[in-house]
């Protein structure tokens, strides 16, 4: 970042150019782990700025960091080895609807509650629902291939992306895919972006796919005395023709978290909760849910609760939404884990949970998507006591083991970023590893495209939450 790399930033950003302490501090972190100063923080505004960008990095090997909302919980747009922060938060000026085509087209920088909100006045739904949506932006969301409560029957972002624009390591401006469903004209470049964590290429536009909006939802809450026939349960309705738009799943001890924050008469010796939402045409829904019910009772499971109205429909989702809140009353930090599972193996995650929690003497709970084994453990930590620190990470470090030795994979919608990379060799092997090292070094060949994520450092072997 010599002088005359600072004068070229300035004459394209001017007072977007950001190069005080203060102001770089703030994007030295995100929601995740670690802080990492950046030289320099631009705030663009448009792909002809971007493209400027990457060919002064590309010139002097600055490396580049893009960067939403700073809502990662993976560490996806740490600065790890400095260089400069492209700020996308202020570009959110394309938000444009297509309603006879079923595609919208939005900048990087649009929040994603935006993109719902205009679907929904055209009675259509842009299906992916991260729990952040309220704050998150679409780009974070594409570099992370976010999903949300409604994975389990609509999937996740890559599955909602007909075209991206890209700039390239190059300095190109690249489009992939179109505006329709089906395109199978060369590489499926769109899906090898999506989940990219930027390192791959800078998104600056996305065409997104929209879908009729459901007629009506009816959610229904089980109550469960045994964690295992709760994972029982979840195979046997998802195999028994029904199709929930949502299953989330509650172990005990975050049900006594959501009572202690908030009495809202939750049964406090359940093993688990099961909350399952059908969606479509009303006249089939009570019809849906009786289907369960037939299920579960198959199972011995009778004790179901199926909202009668709206309002209590929303009652049983706050139910949900509450978990978070609740466990970080304590005022520590939240680590939130992604770990998925093959369905069958939810009941050992949560067994596995319940050890670890009293291995390591740790303030851990386990929720999360039931319907695609999409689970979050969430530690909550005094970074200022060492020895919790240290027993937090023993704590994932084998929990993350567990989780690839029971087939499972590290992050179903948080991505990996720099708080997963050292378990990749773990889940890919190495060939596999090595393979997706190809292709970052074809596209990527300086390595100036948000390096230090996904790929694990030298020697790095474990998860360190605090640096000695």
């Amino acid at each position: 970042m010599n002088d005359s790399v600072i004068k070229e930033l300035k004459n394209i950003f001017k007072s977007r150019l950001l190069l005080e302490v203060d102001d770089r501090v703030s994007y030295s972190y995100d929601a995740s782990f670690g802080q990492y100063m950046p030289d320099a923080v631009v705030q663009v505004l448009s792909t002809e700025e971007v493209v400027k960008v990457v060919n002064i990095a590309k010139e002097y090997n600055i490396p580049l960091y893009p960067r939403g909302a700073s809502s990662s919980l993976s560490g996806g747009p740490l600065p790890v080895h400095k260089g400069i922060v492209l700020d996308f938060s202020q570009w959110d000026d394309t938000l444009e609807i297509y309603p006879e085509d079923l595609i919208v087209k939005a900048s990087p920088g649009v929040i994603t509650d935006r993109i719902h909100e205009l679907a929904n006045q055209h009675n259509l739904m842009y299906a992916p629902d991260p729990s952040s949506s309220r704050i998150c932006t679409i780009g974070g969301n594409l570099a992370e291939n976010a999903g949300g409560p409604r994975g389990v029957k609509y999937g996740v972002t890559k599955d909602h992306v007909l075209g991206l624009e890209i700039v390239t390591a190059n300095g190109d401006v690249v489009k992939t895919g179109g505006n329709t469903v089906k395109n199978v004209t060369g590489y499926d470049l769109t899906k090898l972006i999506v989940g990219s964590e930027g390192t791959l290429g800078i998104i600056t536009e996305a065409t997104l796919r929209l879908i009729p909006k459901p007629e009506d939802t009816l959610t229904a809450m089980v109550i469960f005395e045994d964690i295992v026939v709760a994972g029982e349960s979840i195979s046997k309705i998802l195999s028994s023709g029904i199709h929930p738009s949502k299953m989330e799943i509650l172990d005990k001890n975050s049900i006594n978290r959501v009572e202690d924050f908030r009495q809202l008469g939750l049964p406090r010796d359940a093993d688990a909760i099961l909350l399952i939402e059908v969606d479509g045409n009303k006249k089939v829904l009570h019809d849906e849910l009786n289907e369960v019910k037939k299920v579960l009772a198959s199972l011995n499971v009778t004790n179901v609760k199926i909202a009668q109205t709206k309002d209590e429909e929303k009652e049983l989702w706050e139910v949900r939404k509450l978990v978070s809140p609740a466990i970080v009353k304590s005022g520590y930090t939240k680590l939130s884990e992604d770990a998925t599972v093959p369905l069958s193996k939810i009941p050992d995650m949560f067994n596995k949970v319940n050890e670890l929690k009293e291995k390591y003497n740790l303030n851990l709970v386990i929720f999360g998507h039931a319907g695609d084994g999409n689970l979050h453990p969430n530690l909550i930590i005094n970074m200022r006591d060492d020895d919790e620190v240290k027993r937090a990470e023993k704590a994932i470090d084998e929990l993350f083991k567990f989780t690839i030795s029971i087939g499972g994979t590290l992050s179903g919608e948080h991505g990996i970023g720099t708080m997963k990379r050292a378990y990749m060799k773990e889940e890919l092997k190495e060939a596999g590893l090595n393979f997706q090292k190809l292709i970052k070094q074809a596209l990527d060949p300086q390595n100036i495209l948000n390096p230090g994520k996904i790929f694990p450092e030298k020697d790095e072997q474990r998860i360190v939450l605090k640096n000695e």
